[in-house]
């Protein structure tokens, strides 16, 4: 048995790049800024760089929705891929495959906090803007 799963949540490093390939299909790459769970000997905290692709009609959404800064949690698998650069030599990209993503609490947008949330049921996001006196606790 195989297990090949992972969760991050995570800022985007720059804004996401939504590319078409030959037949049509949407294809999103991006970097999301990951901070670690721990501080190093100088008691700073570190940050992972951790690529990312998503395939179809959620790569359409996160390109509609989120742009450089925005936070987002993303799931999927590991996959590394390889390929020769120009002089011949070969390169290996490690990335995550993501299979679902969700918005987060909050997004900075014209210095304003917005909250996001997802329709599940219609399968596209929706972006809603909440302030403290909506809520009912």
């Amino acid at each position: 048995m195989s297990l090949n799963m992972v969760a991050l949540q995570g800022k985007f490093g720059k804004n996401p790049d939504l590319r078409y390939t030959g037949s049509g299909k949407a294809v999103l790459s991006g970097t999301l800024a990951v901070d670690r769970n721990f501080k190093n000997a100088n008691g700073e905290k570190e940050t992972d760089w951790i690529n990312i692709v998503v395939w179809g009609k959620q790569a359409e959404t996160i390109a509609n929705y989120f742009k450089k800064g925005d936070e987002i949690i993303v799931t999927g698998s590991i996959q590394v891929r390889s390929y020769d650069d120009k002089q011949g030599n070969k390169r290996y990209v490690t990335e995550i495959n993501v299979n679902g993503f969700s918005f987060t609490s909050g997004r900075k947008s014209e210095g304003k906090q917005q909250s996001q949330q997802a329709d599940p049921f219609a399968g596209k996001g929706n972006i809603i803007d909440v302030k403290d006196d909506d809520l009912p606790f």
